[in-house]
């Protein structure tokens, strides 16, 4: 799809980004899913939908917070915003022990991104407070642990800027955990990114989707944590612990397990499920066609090309 006056296109790992005149962006959710990050090969469906829907109503609820790049969302599984630079770094949030930190603090390692580990703590504990563990953020490949300090050191964000991220970061996660309390989740880690237009700092991206995030069901997670049994959990986790079993970690030499139409239905009817528990609502899955994206995009866009 090309849309009027787009003067760049990205595709990224489950995006489409179009740049319109250098001022706007056009951002498409496929249906596209990646996991270590490499994308895998069929698309789960109504899975862009699911996110961009999430994404729109979270960024709406943290207005109060930090301003974002939204101005509009045309369809379901298209947003319409403000083009930012864009800063090179993710903010990722942990609220407890688990995923990628699991698996560094079960290697030994009592350290990530310069950051202390308590001792004696179990998969899926909380920690004391959260915590901050930025990442690189990398076109291809893989993202890459990186320290506060290694951030400031080597320029990718300039240490008062960085202290405005780290406030921003641990409040939207205070508020994120809160939303997600109201629907029986515990919002288990996230991450953030950020762009400035000239020294306003916006809020980029998506926010508290189940490909930022991790959820898990608060009903009974204290009492499978004291068994040391496996939380029941919404997040695309799942997905990469399916990869894991079929010894696929997105290392060289390995190659993608094939993927049953059976349990691509799995992934998302799990994606739909995660929007009906966070938003309260009830999914609506909409059919929709390039030609008809094209139109409606376009239209929306017209005002916004007018007024420039």
């Amino acid at each position: 799809m090309t849309f009027h006056h787009q003067t760049q296109f990205y595709q990224g790992k489950v995006r489409n980004v179009h740049t319109i005149d250098q001022q706007y962006l056009v951002m498409v959710a496929s249906d596209r899913i990646s996991a270590f990050d490499v994308i895998l090969p069929k698309p789960i469906p109504y899975k862009g939908q699911v996110l961009n829907l999430i994404a729109a109503k979270f960024l709406k609820a943290t207005e109060d917070i930090v301003p974002n790049w939204v101005l509009e969302v045309p369809l379901p599984n298209v947003t319409i915003g403000k083009l930012c630079q864009t800063f090179p770094i993710e903010m990722v949030i942990r609220g407890n022990l688990t995923g990628h930190a699991w698996r560094t603090y079960k290697s030994g390692l009592r350290t990530l991104c310069g950051i202390h580990l308590p001792e004696g703590m179990k998969e899926n504990d909380p920690f004391p407070s959260p915590i901050i563990t930025p990442s690189t953020k990398a076109h291809e490949g893989h993202d890459e642990d990186i320290s506060k300090e290694e951030i400031i050191e080597r320029g990718l964000v300039s240490e008062e800027d960085w202290m405005a991220l780290e406030n921003i970061t641990y409040q939207l996660f205070e508020r994120g955990k809160k939303m997600a309390a109201e629907q029986g989740l515990i919002l288990v880690d996230t991450k953030y990114e950020f762009g400035k237009i000239e020294d306003t700092i916006y809020l980029i991206d998506e926010i508290h989707t189940p490909d930022s995030s991790r959820y898990f069901y608060a009903d009974g997670f204290a009492e499978r944590q004291a068994k040391g049994e496996a939380q029941k959990q919404l997040s695309k986790e799942f997905v990469r612990e399916w990869l894991i079993a079929h010894d696929f970690m997105g290392k060289e030499g390995q190659e993608i397990p094939n993927m049953s139409d059976e349990f691509v239905q799995e992934v998302s009817e799990r994606y739909i499920e995660l929007y009906n528990h966070i938003t309260g609502e009830t999914f609506a899955k909409q059919e929709l066609s390039a030609l008809e994206t094209e139109q409606k995009v376009n239209a929306a866009l017209a005002k916004y090309l007018t007024k420039a």
